[in-house]
């Protein structure tokens, strides 16, 4: 690095004699790109070689000669690491936990990238060459890895070219040290159609073993999604998760994922607000058109935002870290942020459709066809929160049992996820209008952005910030969860998991961001639903409708209600929680919430 830095900087940074002011404080600012890359680089192994002092200071004090050897073999690797590339499977793992140890300071990062490929070529060679003759060595490997840093990475996976699977020896033992560790961490199972079986199902093994495991990346929907945007399936196959929800292609592409959210439940809300306020005549055209403006004018300022922020964003907070990992940047002295690689393509994600989709349904059923409220009527109940609002001494208790009994009419009825619904037909129609306001332009200046529905823990923090929603949702209440229907959205429960993942795969963008099926199974009721076997079926068939991400947890409803109310009570149970895994304990009230809420509902 310290060798490439060194020789672009003198290709690079060469002052014309002829040079204006202009030009030469162009020259300087590439001067300072990589006079810092440098001092980055140079602080870092000062920084290992202050662990290597420590490692032998440590090993002359102790008295066990094992834990001695142990420290004085950790000294002699990260000595060598100072200047030098990683030559076995250890000194590779351990270049790594550096890595994400400096990513993560700087910029939260860390990701792994394709964690198998990554380290196979190490395992391999330390195999033949005798160095690892147990592979419960390797497997100590990778969970202290994993328990230096619990961040995201994948195994498995096609070729470029799509005619094998990348699944080696490598992914097993990954796949292990998770099931062996326990503790949240963030591996993806790359669903294709030619996966090796062997590692879908240890990985569904683990998963009713643990309660939670790995997530499952689906290559149908993502890979042809990201080929829509004009690239070669090739290249799209080469992108890999590396974050909650979606994936990258890692090097070469600098995408902005995960980071921002479209709030697509107050753009209806406006636009109900000012229908009722005109003189206009309500009707359902009209809701969609003035929801079809207001969502675009929300979305072209979201696209502004991000032509603000790339402008800007590289001499805000440079990728100092990231530079040193893609190809382009040290290259042409730009940050990747702002040239430095060829590939741009940004992304948001939308949240509520659910909400909007219900609300436009509940509408539809109980305003327009059944008559049984007036426009008028809605917008009062509205505004007064089903009778919520009435407050004091005069609060009339009939009033609030009457605007109870409203509410629940206008959520009872059938909703997204249900299946040929005028609900699923209304989240259809949100979802391709969003996709097609976000995806159908460029910003103003050309940056391409790619469209998800995810929502985060979001849903708590915008809901608190929104009025009623005529889907029968509490003002200050949660939205929807990212593109999952709303819980309970199936009378009875029965056939609940295949329902959500039918209407999950029918809202999907579809170019090449994630919109996840979260499921939450009770232990007892996954059994029933028809066990490893079931669920093994439920992901092939999710990514084969099109899917593009899975998220999955088989935990006894007893024990999540249990640590919900009394967190202390089982400290170590983890749960997928929206993209990521998290020790139940440490999730706040409204994020607990979220787990309780999806496993009370397909009870």
């Amino acid at each position: 690095m310290l060798q490439k830095i060194r020789y672009y900087r003198e290709l690079n940074v060469k002052p014309s004699k002829t040079s204006q002011v202009s030009e030469t404080c162009e020259v300087l600012e590439g001067r300072d790109f990589y006079d810092g890359e440098e001092t980055l680089i140079l602080g870092v192994q000062d920084w290992i070689r202050r662990h290597v002092t420590r490692a032998r200071e440590m090993a002359a004090a102790e008295s066990d000669p094992t834990i001695r050897e142990s420290l004085l073999a950790i000294a002699a690797m990260n000595k060598w690491l100072v200047e030098n590339p990683p030559r076995t499977l250890r000194e590779a793992c351990q270049f790594l936990a550096w890595f994400q140890s400096i990513d993560r300071m700087w910029g939260r990062g860390g990701a792994l990238s394709q964690l198998d490929e990554l380290l196979r070529p190490y395992y391999d060679a330390d195999k033949a060459a005798g160095r690892i003759k147990d592979d419960e060595e390797v497997v100590w490997y990778i969970a202290s890895l994993l328990f230096n840093d619990p961040h995201y990475s994948q195994i498995g996976g096609p070729t470029p070219d799509g005619s094998r699977d990348l699944t080696s020896r490598m992914s097993f033992l990954i796949l292990e040290a998770t099931h062996r560790l326990k503790i949240p961490t963030n591996i993806a199972v790359r669903m294709h159609d030619k996966l090796d079986p062997r590692l879908l199902r240890k990985a569904v093994e683990y998963l009713f073993e643990d309660g939670t495991g790995v997530c499952y990346s689906c290559s149908k929907g993502l890979d042809e999604g990201y080929a829509r945007n004009g690239v070669p399936i090739q290249l799209a196959r080469m992108r890999a998760k590396v974050g909650c929800n979606w994936t990258a292609l890692p090097g070469i592409e600098y995408p902005i994922q995960d980071c921002t959210r479209q709030c697509l439940t107050k753009p209806f809300l406006l636009a109900f607000e000012e229908m009722m306020a005109d003189a206009t005549a309500p009707s359902l055209e009209e809701l969609w058109n003035r929801y079809t403006h207001h969502l675009g004018v929300s979305v072209d300022v979201m696209k502004q935002g991000f032509d603000w922020h790339m402008e800007h964003h590289a001499r805000n907070s440079p990728e100092i870290v990231l530079n040193l990992f893609c190809h382009g940047p040290i290259e042409r002295g730009l940050d990747v942020s702002a040239g430095g690689v060829d590939i741009y393509r940004l992304t948001f994600d939308g949240v509520g459709l659910a909400t909007v989709a219900d609300s436009f349904a509940a509408i539809e059923q109980r305003v327009v066809k059944e008559q049984r409220l007036t426009w008028e009527e809605l917008a009062s109940w509205l505004a007064n929160d089903f009778g919520r609002c009435e407050s004091g001494p005069e609060r009339d208790p009939a009033l609030v049992r009457q605007g109870e009994n409203v509410r629940l009419m206008l959520k009872n009825i059938p909703r997204f996820g249900t299946g040929n619904s005028r609900a699923d037909g209304w989240a259809k129609r949100v979802a391709d209008l969003y996709v097609d306001l976000v995806r159908g332009t460029p910003t103003a200046k050309g940056f391409t952005i790619i469209p998800g529905l995810f929502s985060h823990g979001d849903i708590f923090n915008i809901g608190k910030k929104l009025s009623a929603t005529p889907n029968g949702r509490h003002a200050g209440a949660p939205i929807s969860h990212s593109v999952d229907p709303d819980p309970g959205f199936m009378p009875g429960g029965g056939g609940a998991p295949t329902a959500k993942s039918n209407a999950v795969t029918a809202v999907q963008p579809g170019w090449g961001n994630s919109a996840p099926l979260q499921i939450d199974f009770d232990k007892h009721l996954a059994v029933e639903y028809g066990g490893i076997e079931a669920v093994e079926a439920m992901i092939k068939t999710h990514n084969a409708q099109g899917g593009t991400l899975v998220n999955i947890n088989v935990v006894s409803k007893q024990q999540v209600l249990e640590a919900h109310a009394d967190p202390e009570k089982y400290p170590d149970l983890v749960v997928r929680v929206t993209g990521y895994s998290a020790y139940f304990k440490m999730l706040s009230p409204e994020y607990r919430q979220q787990v309780v809420d999806r496993i009370l509902a397909e009870d």
